[in-house]
Order: structure tokens, then C-alpha cells, then sequence
């Protein structure tokens, strides 16, 4: 039997125990250590795993892969001291709380080529995503003219003390912290936006990050997409409508935790010119969710075989970072307020040649 990959789990709550979940059932992988704050000493669980409470302690550890679970404050610290003591990195989106964050991220992991870092834009990896980006690539609806998303929850917290409420942890709202998969999809399936109006909002719930941001955006090439990001969707709600010159993708709902985005499906669309505004569509419907399984078994075939990261690479988070950012500084307003620094240095924005 060929030996285990040895994995730390920094940040041992909802998120950090689904992944061990799915960690420990992959054949090449091993969790041999946890750490998470609410310990508060160290200790072994009823497994026989040990468990610290500070990150540090954790490292001491001899291991081979580090999962980063943690609030976005402390995201990006973690991942670098990852990097700096060997180990490959699988990180949480998002990044970190501002461009900063990841910049600091990638200038570190530099100094680390041999090193795999991936950051878990796990929508990717539902198979009604998929299936639609198949769809796209395969050219027969033609190419895309538009894209309208909308992602939202009846509130950002879960209870009174959730950090996400709490710019100094989080470093923005439902945005960067839920609406940043949509985003991530819109430019999977679209490209790179130039152009970006926005209205951001924290006027409902009074947090000091936004309940609610508005988006339209458009590419060097002419896709316009529209975005909604909310945390005041009473009926939680998944949807990304892609129309193409020669018809229509529709993703409403997806697999989540909750169950309340409803049933996971893909509806696609076929225009004829016969059809009078009523072509024929097809609907399938997806029942089971494999996107965590699949996204921690691409990273371990990156890790075990030196291939590249497929999703999610360090460069893949800083795009739709910057996106997430051009979005919060379209708003001059929520720009002046929170004195927001909307720029990537070239040497980060840079792809060095290998």
C-alpha cells in the first residue's frame, strides 16, 4: 500500500470537519492533526487525532498538506506559513480580506514552484456547472452575449457573535463572502470585465459590511453580465441565466448544506428561428452532491502527479478578487467610506515564465 499523504486541517469548524470528511476518504490521503480555536489547549479527539488551538502548534506536526479553514483575517497568514514550512496549500475562498491579502499570498508562494496551492471555489465543481461549461466549450449554442446572476440568503450571520459581520475579520459582506462564488462563475464562463457599475448597500441589516451589492459589468469583447448579491433574498436563491446566440443555459438552485436553494438543475434552451419567444427546453435535474469529493481529489492528483492546479489556482483567486473589488470601488461612495485600494501591483499581476 503506498504510503498517505499527511493533512493538517487549520480551523476545525463546519467547513474544516466537512473536509476532513471527504479528506479521510480519499485513499492517498491521511488527517493527522487539527486545529481550531475553541480547544483551547491541546488534546486528542475520540479518534485518536491530536488537536491544538493555535495554528502554530499545529505545523509541528509532520506533515505533508495543510487545509486552510479560518476566517479570512487570518486566512492568508496561515496559507504563508504553510507555504514557508513546506507543505502544500488547499485555502478556503476567500483569499484573505482585501487584494492585499492574496497579493502578499502569491509573492510568497514564489518563492515555492514546487509547492501546489489551491483555493476552494467549490461551485465549480457541481455537476450542473459542469455540464453548462461542456455545453459552452462545445460551441453548438454558440458564443455567449450575456450573463445574469443572482445568489442570495435572508441574512450574513448565522448567530449574534458570526465574524462576518465584522470588517476588521471578514474585510466585506455577502459579496466576498457568498456572492464571490457567483462572481468566480460569471468569469469562468464570460472572461475578464473592464467595465463595472455597482450600488452597494449595508442599509437594511446596519453591519458594517454590505447586505446588498448591484452589479453591471462588461468585457473587452461585449459580454455584459448582471450581478445580485444579497443577504435580504427572504427565498434563498441560485441562479446564473447564460444566453448564447443560439440559445439559452439556465442553473437555478444548487446542493448546499442548507437544502434551501432548492433542487439543482440546468435548463437549456434551443433558439429556431419558428419558435415565437417559446423554444424547446430540456431540464435535468442533479440529486446528489460530489463537488467536495471531487475538488479535495483534484488537488491531491495535482499534489501526488506535479500537475498543475486545474481551478482555483493563486492567480484564478487574484481575478475575481480584483473583480470582487472593482465591483465594491465602482461605488464611489462605498469606495470613500472605506478608503478601498482597488489595485494589483504588475510584478503580482505578472505570470513568470517557467
Amino acid at each position: 500500500m503506498k504510503k498517505k499523504l499527511k493533512v493538517g486541517i487549520a480551523g476545525y469548524g463546519v467547513v474544516g470537519k466537512r473536509r476532513r470528511h471527504f479528506i479521510d476518504r480519499h485513499p492517498s490521503l491521511e488527517t493527522v492533526g487539527v486545529c481550531d480555536r475553541v480547544f483551547g489547549e491541546k488534546g486528542r479527539l475520540e479518534d485518536g487525532v491530536p488537536y491544538y488551538a493555535n495554528y502554530r502548534d499545529l505545523l509541528t506536526e509532520n506533515l505533508d498538506i495543510l487545509f486552510v479553514c479560518l476566517t479570512n483575517d487570518m486566512a492568508p497568514e496561515v496559507t504563508i506559513s504553510g507555504l514557508q514550512n513546506g507543505l502544500h496549500v488547499f485555502c478556503e475562498k476567500p483569499p484573505g480580506r482585501d487584494l492585499q491579502d492574496i497579493v502578499n499570498v502569491i509573492r510568497e508562494e514564489r518563492n515555492h514552484p514546487h509547492l501546489k496551492l489551491k483555493y476552494g471555489f467549490n461551485h465549480r465543481y457541481h455537476d450542473s456547472v459542469r455540464d453548462a461549461l461542456d455545453i459552452v466549450r462545445g460551441g453548438d449554442l454558440g458564443s455567449v452575449i450575456n450573463l445574469r446572476g443572482v445568489y442570495g440568503k435572508s441574512k450574513i450571520l448565522s448567530f449574534e457573535s458570526d465574524w462576518r459581520t465584522q470588517r476588521s475579520v471578514a474585510g466585506g459582506g455577502i459579496l466576498l463572502d457568498q456572492g464571490i462564488h457567483m462572481v468566480d462563475l460569471i468569469r469562468l464562463f464570460a472572461g475578464e470585465f473592464d467595465q463595472v457599475h455597482s450600488f452597494i448597500s449595508n442599509s437594511y441589516w446596519n453591519h458594517d459590511v454590505e447586505d446588498n451589492a448591484y452589479a453591471l459589468m462588461r468585457t473587452k469583447t461585449g459580454v455584459v453580465a448582471q450581478l445580485t448579491s444579497s443577504a435580504t433574498q427572504w427565498r434563498h436563491r441560485f441562479q446564473l441565466e447564460i444566453t448564447l446566440t443560439r440559445g439559452t443555459i439556465i442553473l437555478s438552485g444548487i446542493l448546499s448544506g442548507s437544502k434551501s436553494y432548492g433542487a439543482e438543475t440546468i435548463t437549456t434552451a434551443y433558439k429556431v428561428d419558428s419558435d415565437m419567444g417559446d423554444p424547446l427546453e430540456k431540464t435535468t435535474r442533479y440529486n446528489a452532491d460530489n463537488s467536495w469529493r471531487d475538488e479535495i481529489a483534484e488537488f491531491a492528483e495535482a499534489v501526488l502527479s506535479d500537475k498543475p492546479i486545474e481551478n482555483g489556482s493563486s492567480m484564478e483567486a487574484l481575478g475575481t478578487m480584483e473583480l470582487v473589488y472593482k465591483i465594491y470601488c465602482a461605488d464611489s461612495g462605498w469606495r470613500r467610506r472605506y478608503s478601498l485600494d482597488c489595485s494589483v501591483p504588475e510584478d503580482v499581476r505578472l505570470v513568470p515564465k517557467k
